[in-house]
């Protein structure tokens, strides 16, 4: 029979082993974090957001936080489609991804550095500029743009828009075809009546290209599915004393990014998704 002594050596040894195997594999793993660059995963075509001639407002974004982590910013350009984390993020190509949906089980979010919701897009000068919800009469029998598959779309079936509707492609090389830029063309062309919009698109799209016309938070529509969504930046999973550094940092530059997102036209709004913040104040 092994003493107790023994057995408490014994015991002792393995916890050190452990001790020593979880920080060999908290060591690689921020090893895995560059610390010369700010190495960012960015699609090199989905304007407003990610541009490769750097003109978007995510690389505005990522310029800041490089800026307040003193590192230059460089870039991995991938299509943001399938396969987008797995062939950069994953294989360590690159360290983070400025704009993120929250939740995303393929990566490690960062507490959310903005909310938004989806927006109604009209004519300034017609008859839809006060229009705030889906269930409006004025909208009935007219021609709307929208995503297929995405949120809005379940709200206009609802409330009987679906049938007249012009359905854009929801998964595209952005290179190649860009859904929401094309929506916004018909809309000018009065080939569609309205367009449904992801508000950090539209938004910005709007005040860029498109100064007739007006981008309409949805932020009263109250049945599911919701139509807002918080936004994180994503790095590598287990990647914790990173994520923890980019959620300071996002703590305390927040009034900082929601002027670049603000001055971007990006609609902000609250964490419920209930009120459209006004950063004149």
């Amino acid at each position: 029979m092994i003493a107790w002594a023994d057995t408490m050596r014994l015991v002792a040894s393995g916890f050190l082993g452990l001790l020593l195997c979880a920080g060999v594999a908290q060591a690689q793993t921020s090893d895995l974090v560059s610390t010369h660059a700010l190495r960012v995963c960015a699609d090199p075509a989905n304007a407003p957001m990610s541009m490769q001639d750097g003109s978007g407002y995510e690389n505005a974004l990522a310029e800041l936080v490089g800026e307040k982590l003193g590192l230059p910013v460089q870039y991995t350009w991938y299509p943001m489609a399938t396969g987008f984390v797995r062939n950069t993020l994953k294989i360590k190509k690159c360290d983070v991804i400025i704009g993120y949906a929250q939740g995303h089980e393929l990566v490690l979010n960062t507490n959310h550095y903005l909310t938004s919701t989806y927006v109604l897009i009209v004519p300034k000068d017609g008859p839809l500029t006060d229009v705030t919800v889906l269930s409006d009469e004025r909208l009935q029998g007219l021609k709307i743009g929208i995503i297929a598959g995405s949120p809005p779309a379940t709200h206009m079936a609802r409330n009987g828009l679906i049938g007249k509707a012009k359905a854009y492609h929801l998964f595209v090389d952005r290179r190649y075809e860009s859904p929401s830029e094309d929506m916004l063309a018909d809309l000018e062309s009065g080939e569609i009546d309205a367009a449904i919009i992801w508000g950090p698109i539209g938004g910005p799209l709007v005040k860029q290209s498109h100064p007739g016309m007006k981008a309409i938070p949805l932020i009263k529509e109250t049945l599911p599915p919701k139509l807002y969504y918080r936004i994180t930046m994503g790095v590598r999973q287990g990647e914790k004393v990173w994520q923890r550094k980019l959620n300071s940092l996002i703590r305390r530059n927040q009034d900082e990014i929601n002027a670049l997102l603000a001055d971007a036209g990006v609609p902000l709004v609250s964490d419920l998704g209930d009120t459209v913040l006004d950063l004149s104040q």
